[in-house]
């Protein structure tokens, strides 16, 4: 291959990096604000599902983003949740909080204007380590969190919480 040839084929693809990581952090900063909303959590997949108010704030910097808020339900229950997640390459990676088996590591990557991430847990939940947890933005001043798990009886994937936010 020539130099000629080399050259142009590692610039094509440091623009593209450079591209990508321009969208990244632009995605990441419009998901910045403080956020509430409302939603539902299930605290196991056979249980019916509690009905929430939470609060959030998001930080971002070009390759990451915070998490950090709590929602409450009923009067028996009050969660502190977080997550933390970076960009590594295409994908991303992090830790989330609140399912109050420890850190739970997160890896997943974009889809469109989410993120969809594979959730392992510290302890097992439902039966397994395993679960998904989808942070999608949803227009200009909105935010979803979504997590899944697969229901240990019936073998089919249950939606445990979905919180709806909106910008404040």
């Amino acid at each position: 291959m020539s130099k000629a040839l080399l050259t142009a084929s590692l610039l094509i693809s440091l623009m593209a990096t450079y591209q990508t990581l321009a969208s990244e952090a632009s995605f990441l900063n419009a998901m910045q604000g403080s956020y509430v909303g409302r939603g539902i959590v299930r605290l196991r997949t056979n249980l019916e599902p509690i009905k929430v108010k939470c609060r959030f704030r998001s930080s971002a910097t070009a390759s990451s983003l915070s998490l950090s808020g709590s929602c409450a339900g009923l009067v028996v229950i009050s969660k502190k949740i977080s997550a933390d997640i970076r960009l590594a390459g295409t994908r991303y990676k992090g830790t989330y909080l609140g399912a109050g088996t420890g850190p739970a590591a997160l890896s997943g990557k974009r889809l469109g204007n989410a993120i969809a991430f594979s959730v392992r847990w510290a302890k097992n939940v439902n039966g397994d380590r395993d679960a998904t947890l989808t942070v999608e933005k949803v227009g200009a001043a909105g935010l979803t969190l979504k997590t899944t798990d697969r229901d240990p009886k019936t073998g089919k994937l249950v939606i445990t919480s979905e919180i709806v936010m909106t910008r404040r």
